[in-house]
């Protein structure tokens, strides 16, 4: 297989990799055919899986113009992926300009297109990391530069909490985060749920035995379960919602039948 220029030297492009998996649903060329084949897998099992994406991607658009539209200038998107168009820092600094963004990924292609999509931009930056290890974000030389933590910051932690096994303790990590914000920070987050689906929950189950076999289990989580995350947060209204009902720009009943799956919400610190 022949290795792309845009591919580090490091990377192992036999095996699929979640983000490159959700470049390729999002429509995006930065994937290998190793990952569009699990991709075609998983949508054999759920079609609509792209128009997951689509909402995702629109929500953490809006969550991003509603945190910049209340003051907050300073972004720590954490599992941030593969850059595509309309990412955290375009949406963030043309509401604010002169707004500062980190992104956090452990996937090596994700965090070599980041650090190629932000060279000219002084006010973001990226750091190889893991979410489980707060301390490593936060003491990264990329967050001391430009994020303030005595100052509110909205902490994205976008379509990554589900493939965290509860064994890792994703609530201790988010938790941990948290008490690192300054008051008046918000947290944003989506997961995905068998809740709203429009599948049997068996079929449904088939898209998550395709990430199991690729060993990047998705954990399908409850609202109740999603909700946990929150904790120490009081919910920005409408709450833990559909991603299509939290503060839409479109009417939600023209959105398709599959951007209802799973949940997003933001939270705010007193």
């Amino acid at each position: 297989m022949e290795r792309p220029a845009w591919a580090p030297r490091s990377i192992d492009i036999s095996s699929p990799s979640v983000s490159r998996i959700y470049d390729y649903y999002l429509g995006g060329s930065h994937n290998f055919e190793v990952d569009r084949e699990a991709a075609r897998k998983a949508m054999e099992f759920m079609p609509g899986l792209p128009k997951i994406m689509q909402a995702n991607r629109a929500f953490m658009r809006r969550a991003v113009r509603y945190a910049a539209g209340e003051g907050i200038d300073q972004f720590l998107d954490i599992g941030s992926g593969i850059p595509t168009f309309g990412n955290v820092h375009e949406i963030a600094q043309s509401a604010r300009p002169g707004a500062r963004v980190v992104y956090v990924d452990h996937d090596p292609v994700a965090v070599a297109h980041s650090q190629a999509v932000l060279r000219e931009n002084e006010d973001a930056d990226v750091v190889a990391a893991d979410l489980l290890k707060p301390q490593e974000i936060l003491g990264s030389h990329q967050v001391q530069r430009l994020i303030d933590l005595k100052r509110p910051v909205a902490l994205l932690l976008v379509a990554i909490l589900h493939f965290v096994e509860d064994a890792d303790d994703p609530y201790r990590a988010v938790a941990e985060l948290r008490d690192a914000l300054a008051p008046g920070s918000m947290l944003v987050v989506t997961h995905a749920s068998f809740e709203g689906i429009p599948l049997p929950r068996e079929q449904a189950e088939g898209t998550v035995d395709v990430y199991k076999d690729i060993r990047n289990p998705l954990i399908m989580r409850t609202r109740d379960e999603i909700a946990r995350f929150f904790e120490g947060y009081d919910m920005v209204e409408p709450g833990l919602v559909p991603m299509p009902d939290w503060r839409p720009d479109t009417a939600p009943e023209d959105e398709d039948p599959y951007s209802f799956s799973g949940f997003g919400g933001v939270g705010r610190t007193a």
